[in-house]
């Protein structure tokens, strides 16, 4: 009887260990929803745009949220503002250069200060941003939400599978990563704010 207990402990730890896997989840949005915004807001002119053009994976395991790890792009030229000029600026040579520099990208090196609650994990992630060439080591807030099964909600029955849903709100220095460094400020902050509404997928 005693050996059937310890056996039947070991099996169920095990299948618990292999329940514990990472999920790998898809940031290429299907429904096309997942968006980056940024907002400049200098003295003569605030700029507000966003760009949808985002892929990536991300892995995660809820029972180990520290050990999040992955990438998100967001294609340059998917950049979007209303005025039509301002936004052959925002794609030229002397602003983000989406020609020579097609992709934006985040790729995580470190995640602390973690605090799950039920399904939501919120914590500090350090990554590498390149943005025009130019890569920096940064620290962000990020809000994971795991949710289980839902990704058959989102797509109206389509896909069968789990969400991952991400956010994140941060600033940056366009200086930082030469972006007419130091010029125009009159009309274009030297200060972006940027948020992320992202949902990846793990289809079943």
């Amino acid at each position: 009887m005693k050996t059937s207990l310890l056996l039947a402990s070991l099996l169920a730890s095990s299948a618990a260990l292999l329940s514990a896997a990472p999920q790998s989840f898809d940031f290429k949005d299907p429904k096309g929803v997942n968006s980056a915004q940024f907002r400049l807001d200098a003295p003569l002119e605030a700029i507000s745009g966003s760009g949808n053009g985002i892929a990536g994976t991300v892995l995660f395991d809820a029972a180990h949220p520290s050990a999040l790890s992955g990438t998100i792009t967001l294609q340059t030229a998917s950049l979007n503002v209303p005025n039509s000029m301002m936004r052959e600026h925002l794609h030229s040579a002397d602003w983000l250069d989406a020609a020579q520099y097609p992709e934006i990208t985040f790729t995580t090196r470190a995640v602390n200060d973690v605090t799950a609650n039920g399904a939501t994990t919120q914590a500090q992630v350090t990554g590498d941003l390149t943005v025009k060439g130019v890569t920096k080591s940064i620290t962000v807030p990020v809000t994971l939400t795991a949710l289980p099964g839902k990704l058959a909600d989102r797509t109206g029955g389509q896909m069968q599978g789990d969400l991952l849903v991400l956010r994140t709100a941060f600033t940056i220095n366009r200086s930082d990563f030469n972006i007419m460094p130091g010029q125009v400020t009159d009309k274009v902050a030297e200060e972006i704010s940027l948020t992320l509404a992202l949902a990846g997928a793990a289809v079943k």
